[in-house]
């Protein structure tokens, strides 16, 4: 059957697949599971409910929750209409809500929860509109007493609806995170998310129809939401986690073939099993960072002779078979993307038979412009993959990367000037990425073309690409390169306390609290040794003169990230402005 809307998906399932389980969620212990043609009725009953309730074409309505099957129900249930959905992240502010629900002009808000229903009401406080849950929410109206108003409704009626909706029609809008300012509402088609997914089908190695993938990352962002359309379309199964926190559990227990993630979450399972390794005595320690230092050393792409083969097989039957059970047996692909994944991860995860395929877009994008071939021979790291099908990519004369294809958004909803801004008069879309193109068609990004600074001697520093590689170390957790107009880079750094600790296990040195340890001479001069370490991978001008230590890690409830993870640095710059002079002072 012929594909040209999102929820076209819904019935070239059953008609492909007729999967017994299409989307699965864990209520109260129990794996509470819907197929193929559960998918279909309850998602047909929440848009004669949206009918019958004045919600028409054209209309907006939010959602905002963590991941659930409710989430996809609504999000399909709207699109069948013609009516636009308006994902939101659960951990934004009120005073964001507001924004968002005034701008977009909102009619109805899901909510996955109590406190994200306190939260909805503060924000459309000024507004006439009204709140469901998936959860039952004492004040709240339910979303299933919702649904159960279309059950009675003409069937026929819908699919004169679903007519209507054309391929070119918005379905989505949104409202991209941004590390300044507020954030803008980008208008993605049908045709931009179906163009993409076509264009990534066979970058997926997990076998059709009898797969099943664990999602995690939040579906309000582009990223997940594509790889949940891409899956349905596969026939594999989704399972969603019960939370960040039992994603360790959930794998054990779903055994996924596959699953989308980002690099900050890779980067604490690795320090999680080097952790492990540390606690680790006598031959078990040894024969663990024996493994690891070959891991570390690993070329996919390269045959690095017969000792060197033997040495990893051993270590895959010894070591890293023991990694392989951790992420449940059968993960066949990782797909990595949002922000830049340390090369050395990817190395060795590849060497431990766990391959992680990163991959390069934007929200503007719908969003894969590139995306890793998960096999030895084609994989490169250090890259995020090769240009997917139907997207042209560009190098422009100051180095951006401009792109052009079916799956460029619409434009910004009610902002053509800023649409004029990133979509030039032939078409192309300016991503504000700095990157280079390779073997033809293999992408490699260098920096954020608005991250990059001049120091007051006039040299370029490339912030993105030096963070990374100081974060190689095992006591980096969080960097963020300073310096504009200054003589010389500075840093600020949080610790990984957790390496830290390791550490100072291993040198017999008593650990008492984070801020004491940070105070004492030995560590302070560990720290010095690090960053001088990694120093030499870079030019005299880049290289970081001074550093500060700070006791606190960023996140995205404090304000220094953004829900997928990138550094906001206008809001680290500002509220760390003391500390960065403080590193300037008397030069």
């Amino acid at each position: 059957m012929q594909i040209t809307r999102l929820f076209d998906l819904i019935n070239h399932q059953i008609a492909t697949y007729d999967k017994d389980v299409s989307l699965a969620q864990k209520i109260e212990g129990k794996w509470k599971t819907y197929s193929s043609r559960e998918l279909k009725k309850i998602v047909d009953n929440l848009s004669l409910a949206f009918l019958s309730s004045g919600i028409d074409k054209d209309d907006k309505v939010a959602i905002i929750s963590n991941n659930r099957p409710e989430w996809n129900f609504i999000d399909l249930a709207l699109q069948q209409i013609g009516a636009i959905s308006v994902p939101m992240y659960p951990t934004i502010s009120a005073d964001d809500y507001n924004y968002i629900f005034q701008h977009a002009e909102v009619k109805k808000i899901f909510v996955g929860d109590r406190e994200i229903f306190e939260k909805a009401v503060e924000g459309s406080k000024d507004m006439e509109v009204q709140i469901l849950s998936f959860d039952k929410v004492e004040g709240c109206d339910y979303w299933e007493d919702f649904m159960a108003k279309g059950e009675a409704s003409n069937l026929a009626d819908l699919e004169r609806k679903k007519e209507e909706v054309k391929s070119e029609d918005i379905f989505t809008i949104i409202y991209t995170s941004g590390t300044t300012g507020r954030p803008k509402g980008v208008m993605l088609t049908h045709n931009n998310v179906i163009s993409n997914l076509f264009a990534i089908e066979d970058r997926i190695v997990a076998p059709k129809g009898v797969a099943k993938a664990l999602s995690f990352l939040p579906l309000c962002h582009i990223y997940e939401r594509v790889g949940s359309f891409c899956f349905i379309y596969m026939g594999i199964s989704i399972y969603y986690a019960e939370s960040m926190e039992t994603i360790g559990d959930n794998l054990k227990e779903v055994q996924p073939h596959v699953f989308n993630t980002v690099p900050r979450l890779l980067e604490k399972v690795y320090d999680k099993i080097v952790s492990k390794g540390y606690e680790l005595t006598g031959i078990k320690k040894s024969l663990f960072f024996w493994a690891l230092n070959l891991g570390l050393r690993y070329e996919p792409n390269k045959d690095q002779g017969a000792w060197y083969n033997f040495q990893l097989k051993m270590a895959n039957k010894i070591i890293f078979s023991k990694w392989r059970e951790a992420l449940g047996g059968n993960v066949m692909q990782i797909n990595s993307g949002a922000s830049a994944l340390q090369p050395r991860l990817a190395r060795v995860f590849w060497a431990a038979g766990i391959p992680v395929c990163e991959g390069y877009g934007l929200t503007e994008t719908s969003p894969v412009i590139s995306a890793s071939i998960c096999n030895h021979k084609d994989i490169r790291i250090g890259m995020v993959g090769k240009i997917v099908k139907d997207v042209e990519v560009k190098i422009a004369a100051d180095g951006e990367i401009l792109v052009k294809g079916p799956n460029v958004m619409k434009g910004y909803y009610k902002q053509p000037d800023l649409t004029a801004e990133v979509i030039d008069a032939e078409g192309w879309f300016h991503t504000g990425d700095i990157g280079e193109l390779h073997e033809g068609n293999y992408l490699k990004i260098t920096d954020r073309k608005k991250e990059m600074f001049k120091t007051s001697g006039g040299k370029y520093i490339a912030p993105q690409p030096m963070e990374n590689k100081f974060k190689e170390s095992p006591l980096i957790d969080q960097i963020i390169v300073v310096g504009e107009n200054r003589n010389f880079p500075a840093a600020l750094i949080v610790p990984n306390f957790q390496g830290l600790r390791d550490w100072c296990h291993h040198k017999d040195i008593p650990y008492t609290t984070d801020s004491e340890m940070l105070q004492k001479s030995e560590i302070q001069e560990k720290f010095q040794r690090e960053v001088d370490n990694q120093n030499k991978y870079f030019g005299k001008w880049e290289q970081i003169k001074k550093f500060k230590i700070l006791n606190t890690t960023w996140g995205v409830e404090t304000g220094e990230l953004t829900p997928t993870m990138k550094l906001k640095r206008k809001v680290i710059h500002e509220k760390y402005a003391k500390e960065i002079e403080e590193m300037y002072s008397g030069n």
